[in-house]
């Protein structure tokens, strides 16, 4: 169950740096709103699966999870570009990720 409370953290952590950055410095209400309540439930996330994962994987996981989704959602939104060199690093920084969660 950590492990699932640990992913959707990190899903919301993506949602939350996205809104960050569309709020405008905190001047637009929506995505202002919208990283608040995303930013607080994912700490609380990464704060309960902190309790039985250890602390550097479950925190290495979740920004892993965060960074990868936020990059790949710009380069989708056209935000970012998206080429070959930056879609490889994307899914080594995934398997680095899945690779933490096997061995741990």
């Amino acid at each position: 169950m950590a492990w699932f409370v640990l992913v959707v953290s990190g899903v919301l952590e993506a949602v939350w740096a996205t809104a960050l950055g569309r709020s405008d410095g905190l001047s637009r209400l929506v995505p202002s709103v919208v990283f608040g309540v995303a930013v607080v439930l994912s700490m609380i996330g990464l704060a309960q699966a902190m309790r039985t994962l250890p602390v550097g994987t479950a925190y290495a996981v979740w920004v892993g999870i965060g960074a990868s989704l936020t990059v790949a959602y710009a380069m989708v939104t056209g935000d970012e570009p998206a080429d070959l060199a930056r879609v490889a690093l994307l899914v080594g920084l995934v398997g680095c990720i899945v690779g933490l969660k096997l061995v741990s």
